[in-house]
């Protein structure tokens, strides 16, 4: 919880009565490994702090095969922001790729929170441009390098996630094949 705080301090301030407040309405929960967070065609009913573990957000074709957009991970929320806020279907599916443990809030008490807390929704845009920011940053870098350049880019902005992160959904987030990833690694390595 502690570091749930620290991480909202950064974008705002909260005093100990409305730490209380939050503190009251978090839900701790554990999501195993494969399952689903958020899923495409359903609306997210829920927003989740990230205490231990990876998801990540992404997306079937016709063919069944999935592509990752990004991952989240410890000390971060995970959301479907448009589905949470507007009450509409996700189009995409947030999965945990470890087991997952999270404080979680309810729409409902979301929405409490907003009503007890001056600047609460404020902290949440806050938060929500920084993200972005940060995710086009990324994506606009890779779509001008070249696989090698992604990956290290990949290690810089996320150290120790790829060791935790399975090979092929790197290489799907990364744009590249399993085998030109595996070879990327032992040629840096």
């Amino acid at each position: 919880m502690e570091k749930l705080f620290a991480y909202l301090l950064q974008f705002g301030h909260v005093n100990a009565q409305q730490f209380e407040l939050i503190r009251a309405r978090a839900k701790h929960k554990k999501i195993a490994k494969g399952a689903y967070f958020a899923e495409a065609g359903k609306v997210s009913a829920q927003i989740g702090y990230i205490t231990d573990g990876i998801f990540r957000v992404c997306y079937y074709d016709k063919a069944g095969d999935s592509f990752t957009r990004y991952f989240v991970y410890e000390n971060r929320f995970v959301v479907d922001v448009n589905s949470f806020r507007d009450e509409i279907p996700s189009a995409e599916y947030i999965e945990a790729i470890t087991d997952c443990q999270l404080l979680v809030f309810s729409k409902q008490d979301f929405t409490q929170l907003s009503a007890l807390i001056p600047g609460w929704d404020d902290l949440f845009v806050k938060i929500t441009s920084y993200v972005l920011e940060n995710k086009l940053k990324v994506t606009s870098n890779m779509l001008v390098q070249d696989a090698q350049k992604r990956y290290l880019n990949f290690l810089d902005h996320y150290p120790g996630l790829a060791n935790r992160v399975p090979l092929h959904m790197l290489a799907s987030y990364l744009g590249i094949t399993p085998s030109s990833l595996s070879r990327i690694r032992k040629s840096i390595h």
